[in-house]
């Protein structure tokens, strides 16, 4: 398992077609990023190298992990901007390719994104994940408290709609 590193709005440059090879295996596989089957490489290129905007004005914070056949995993951490929410952020895009699962590469990236979080002054995390999935369980387990479900919250890759739980973690 690599460290998480933080990625820069030029660091994505490097990281895009790793980035886009990771988020098609992703979509593949059934996951629930905001995609839906089949997920062309080049429009998975295009939408993560839109992400410099929202790294360069500091709204968005970003890392990925990698290993010797490219990115493995990576989260996002999204401010909230308005006056009245800056003390909270929101977890999304938590993924990791599946050659690389099961070596707790997801609860490494989830805790890189809490502790930058807390060290930022934000005391509440927010996040939504497709109910039932893989990642509920990961998120309990490392103390996130379920807010509740929302129905036809989102389309799976396949274009059903399907029910998204929230979550909601306090920072010390």
């Amino acid at each position: 398992m690599t460290t998480p590193v933080r990625l820069s709005a030029i660091d994505l440059v490097t990281y895009t077609p790793g980035l886009a090879a990771l988020l098609v295996d992703a979509v593949e596989d059934g996951a629930g990023v905001g995609f839906l089957a089949p997920l062309p490489i080049d429009a998975a290129a295009e939408w993560w190298a839109a992400q410099g905007i929202e790294i360069r004005s500091n709204r968005t914070v970003m890392w990925a992990t990698s290993d010797h056949e490219g990115v493995t995993g990576t989260i996002r951490l999204r401010f909230a901007g308005m006056p009245d929410s800056r003390h909270r952020a929101s977890v999304s895009g938590l993924m990791v390719h599946r050659r690389a699962r099961g070596n707790g590469l997801a609860r490494e990236l989830l805790s890189t994104a809490e502790q930058f979080a807390a060290a930022a002054g934000r005391s509440l995390l927010t996040l939504d994940t497709p109910t039932g999935g893989g990642a509920e369980h990961l998120y309990k387990s490392a103390g996130w408290i379920e807010s509740g479900a929302i129905p036809s919250y989102a389309a799976d890759p396949s274009g059903v709609l399907r029910s998204s739980t929230i979550f909601h973690k306090y920072l010390g």
